[in-house]
């Protein structure tokens, strides 16, 4: 079946619409809510450095990270429309509360700890996305769906980004603090993210019944073992368990560039002017997602002709090439077609390697594979970081650190051929109900 076919197909399942609709809907929520939160604590000094960007990610990601894998053991029991329902509503009193602690200037432990619940909700959202979504479309159309959903997601969070600066802007037009507004705008965003989940019935989206599965109060004593169960599933299945390993080495060199790139808007094109960086930074975040869109758009007919693993390769091949040139030439057009081309190299990994573990992965477990692969983002992240730290200068140019991560990137692509099983076609399931 053709990629248009296969995307007829989905938009046809109401279902699958609805979970989309959601999606959307939280994502840009997302979007808008991380304009305040970069503005506010990244963009207020005359200067920032690597260091302090790694500060501030491992303080929002890393305690998450700890928590993550207790997500997967909870998705694998609640109803997954309960977790969209509540896990958005309960982001409307978050942004609120992060809007009057930047009305009050609070010290920063406090603010970082109310950001921190805000994104632990919001990963434990995207991975309850990840694990329904199978329950709403045919086996054989995941590879369309996770071109489209996540990207579209991701879309949708750039638009966010745009709409929450040109909130910011106006807002700073008429006297209104820029960053408070646009939060209590993200606080509304949330509420209708929390409304759109509502139409989707309660049982719709899994899991699964299982008889086996204990009462989830107890249950907790034994989030261990169900994690080194699902350890032990994934390791039985070699191309979800590659792609995993494969999708977290691409990760951290993603990190560091995306490192750089903030300290090369902050710090080299436009040093002194935190607006004008700001700025930059924005249009750079709308590149990369125009990337994430031509990798929904590239990924499905590509993989109806070559098999998925080996488009991961291609993909990693290109990531390699593009640190090399045009990244070298370090000019803000340079870097931004730089940005367009890795957003197009991590999305379309991440569509690839989320279909190798929606379709490898048994729906008992799914729900913890999926939290241990979220977990696995910003550990490495925060990692790749803190690398960033050490390594980069100032100003975010340094030669030896590209030609690290073009080497990083090929290492990669060699280390997945060798270990990816060459067929990516897992075995056949019956499809569950689309409409």
């Amino acid at each position: 079946m053709s990629a248009p076919a296969h995307l007829i197909r989905l938009l046809r399942g109401v279902w699958f619409r609805r979970l989309f609709g959601v999606r959307l809907a939280s994502q840009g929520s997302d979007g808008v809510f991380q304009v305040a939160l970069a503005s506010y604590a990244l963009f207020s000094n005359e200067q920032l450095s690597a260091s302090a960007v790694a500060a501030a990610l491992a303080v929002v990601l890393l305690p998450f990270s700890l928590l993550g894998p207790f997500a997967g053991v909870f998705l694998d029991r609640w109803s997954r429309r309960q977790v969209l329902v509540w896990a958005n509503l309960s982001r409307v009193a978050v942004a609120a509360v992060v809007a009057v602690e930047v009305a009050a200037e609070v010290p920063d432990p406090l603010f970082y700890a109310t950001v921190l619940l805000g994104l632990s909700i919001n990963r434990f959202l995207l991975a309850g996305l990840s694990a329904a979504l199978p329950h709403t479309v045919a086996g054989d159309d995941l590879v369309t769906a996770n071109a489209l959903t996540p990207t579209a997601g991701t879309l949708a969070y750039v638009l966010g980004l745009g709409a929450g600066a040109g909130l910011r802007s106006l807002a700073g037009g008429v006297g209104w603090d820029g960053d408070v507004t646009v939060l209590l705008g993200a606080s509304l965003a949330y509420a209708g993210a929390g409304l759109l989940a509502l139409r989707i019935p309660r049982d719709r989206l899994g899991p699964d019944p299982d008889p086996r599965r204990p009462p989830v109060l107890a249950s907790l004593g034994a989030v261990v073992r169900g994690l080194v169960e699902g350890l032990r599933h994934l390791g039985s299945r070699p191309l979800p368990a590659s792609g995993l390993l494969a999708i977290g080495a691409h990760r951290y060199w993603f990190g560091i560039s995306s490192v750089a790139l903030v300290l090369l808007h902050r710090n080299a094109f436009h040093p002194g002017d935190p607006d004008a960086a700001f700025s930059g930074l924005s249009l750079a975040a709308l590149v990369g997602g125009a990337g994430f869109l031509a990798a929904a758009l590239v990924t499905p007919p590509v993989t109806d002709r070559l098999p998925a693993r080996t488009w991961v390769l291609v993909l990693l091949v290109v990531g390699a090439a593009v640190q090399l040139y045009p990244t070298a030439a370090y000019t803000e057009t340079a870097v931004l077609v730089s940005v367009f081309v890795l957003g197009l190299v991590s999305q379309g990994v991440k569509i690839c390697v989320d279909t190798f573990v929606q379709a490898g992965i048994d729906d008992a477990f799914r729900g913890r594979v999926f939290s241990l692969y979220d977990v696995l983002f910003n550990v490495v992240f925060v990692a790749a970081a803190a690398t960033g730290a050490l390594v980069l200068p100032a100003d975010g140019r340094s030669y030896a650190v590209l030609g690290v991560l073009a080497a990083g990137y090929l290492l990669t692509a060699v280390a997945f051929a060798r270990w990816a099983p060459v067929s990516d076609r897992p075995p056949a399931r019956p499809a569950p109900r689309c409409s």
